[in-house]
């Protein structure tokens, strides 16, 4: 896309100064994430003591303790809830973007396909919803959720409002077309718009947007939206869920078209809000992702956007290499805020001939998902979907591709377990470390156990903790307990009122649900 040069349009130029001359809205202007108040994020129930421990008087709060046992970092895959590289199933065109003729098997060879730890389809309203009243949900979509229960891989989904890589149909069912008036979006007059817009402007499906804020719309939304949630909101196969956003994939845009089928700013602002706050009141336990996208179409997506991260959901991007203004937000996030970065490999095969410097595209896209601390990655040759495209690219530069799975996200282990006596009671410091690249996406939760399972305390780590290539200490009191050898740790992560275990991400031997059992590993140095 090439939505940069529109800022130096004169259309943008306009925009603007309409926007300049002291009228009232509640645009949230462009900021640096890094030092924004965004909140404390999300609540923190049994906090746990996170110290500072100091044993020596006169400062002194627990008596001197030695390190009994480390874990240094694994060298493999460790999928948990929250992370991994994600396998697309659908994407832009449907089923039409997987080019085989039996696409029930190729279904099968994605779901299959053993990088990913997550999948991702995204159909349209129509197809999940063509008369109103119910969910009927499409056969390849029931098949990704069978497939998916059967792999214990969970789903990434979208619903798209609009879908200008269909070309045989609307994403709107009948049912709302026929109810809502559309609004046709001007033709753009810049030739490089033109020529890099092509596809959308020769698909009359993306030339017109209904007006969003009409009631039946509204309703029908409501309506829909009340559907999928109990349909999906806390269901176990399903990661998140992607926000419903304005215009073309639900993206929040109409790039090329200069124009939006609202009146005035302050009303596409506030339908927007008003659809989030739908989705939000909706999906109380499954996270809502939302897009990072610039407001080039001028419809409230900063607000969302910072709606959306004040109420601990999370955030996405379409493109690595896009306006700096994207890349700020994803790499400065909140720690407790995921992110997921949807980066299309080429539906080509792999061509030695365009590596620079000896980096292929393939490798360079990677790097950069890594450099901005994601927690999910694309795995997707666009527009042209099938395992085997995705294995020959996995072929080709296994080194990047295992690179990415074995740092993506967070991977969190105790990495020092200290042990002490006070008094009648022994105590724990544990400092948790985090050898991936993004923070815990919520709030983790860690159980000491006995050895036959019985949980002796519990307590949560502040939001987002630890951080990557950082230290948490924590203090656990266990009154009664004699001998730390042979008790477990249990790691769980807090998300919208869910937990979902975790596997502790280290070397070291775990037990079968992912939990440590504590034990001297320490020579006595001399």
């Amino acid at each position: 896309m090439q939505r940069r040069d529109f800022l130096k349009s004169t259309v943008a130029v306009a925009v603007a100064a309409e926007l300049g001359m002291g009228k009232a809205h509640a645009k949230v202007p462009a900021h640096n994430w890094g030092s924004y108040d965004f909140g404390s994020g999300p609540t923190v129930s049994d906090r746990l003591n996170q110290g500072p421990f100091p044993q020596y008087p006169p400062d002194a709060v627990i008596p001197t303790d030695d390190v009994v046992m480390t874990t240094t970092a694994s060298e493999e895959t460790v999928p948990n809830f929250g992370k991994g590289l994600v396998t697309y199933i659908t994407a832009d065109s449907g089923t039409e973007e997987i080019k085989l003729d039996n696409i029930p098997q190729a279904i099968e060879d994605l779901v299959r396909f053993p990088l990913g730890q997550q999948l991702y389809i995204r159909p349209t309203w129509r197809e999940v919803q063509p008369r109103p009243g119910r969910l009927q949900l499409p056969d390849y979509v029931k098949q990704v959720l069978e497939l998916a229960k059967t792999n214990n891989k969970r789903i990434g989904l979208r619903i798209q409002m609009c879908a200008p890589d269909y070309k045989h149909e609307a994403a709107l069912p009948d049912f709302v077309l026929e109810k809502v008036p559309k609004v046709d979006l001007l033709a753009p007059t810049d030739p490089g718009d033109i020529a890099a817009g092509k596809r959308f402007l020769a698909n009359p499906h993306s030339r017109y947007q209904p007006r969003y804020d009409d009631p039946f719309f509204q309703q029908a939304f409501k309506d829909l939206v009340g559907q999928l949630a109990a349909e999906f909101d806390g269901n176990p196969l399903i990661e998140f869920i992607d926000t419903f956003m304005y215009g073309f994939w639900g993206e929040g845009h109409t790039w090329p078209f200069p124009n939006n089928p609202f009146p005035d700013y302050l009303t596409a602002e506030r339908t927007w809000m008003n659809m989030l706050e739908v989705q939000l009141e909706q999906f109380k336990k499954t996270p809502l992702l939302t897009n990072t996208q610039p407001d080039y179409s001028r419809v409230g997506n900063a607000e969302m956007l910072d709606r959306t991260v004040r109420s601990n959901n999370w955030i996405r991007s379409d493109t690595i290499f896009i306006e700096n203004e994207q890349i700020e937000a994803l790499s400065n996030r909140p720690p407790w805020i995921a992110a997921l970065l949807e980066q299309g490999l080429p539906g080509k095969l792999p061509d030695p001939s365009a590596a620079h410097e000896g980096i292929s595209p393939a490798e360079n896209m990677i790097d950069h998902v890594i450099d901005i601390g994601a927690n999910y990655w694309s795995l997707w040759n666009f527009h042209q979907i099938s395992a085997k495209n995705l294995m020959t690219y996995y072929q080709a530069y296994p080194a990047a591709f295992d690179r990415i799975n074995r740092r993506i996200g967070y991977r969190v282990r105790p990495s020092f377990i200290w042990s002490y006596k006070d008094g009648s009671y022994l105590g724990l410091i544990i400092g948790f470390a985090n050898d991936g690249i993004a923070g815990v996406p919520g709030v983790m939760r860690v159980t000491v156990e006995s050895p036959d399972g019985k949980a002796l305390t519990s307590g949560c780590l502040d939001a987002g903790y630890p951080l990557p290539g950082k230290i948490r200490q924590a203090q656990f009191v266990l009154p009664g307990m004699t001998d730390w050898k042979g008790l477990k740790l249990r790691a769980e992560i807090e998300v919208k009122g869910m937990r979902y275990p975790v596997r502790w991400a280290c070397h070291q031997k775990l037990n079968d649900d992912g939990s440590l059992t504590l034990r001297p590993n320490l020579r006595q140095q001399v």
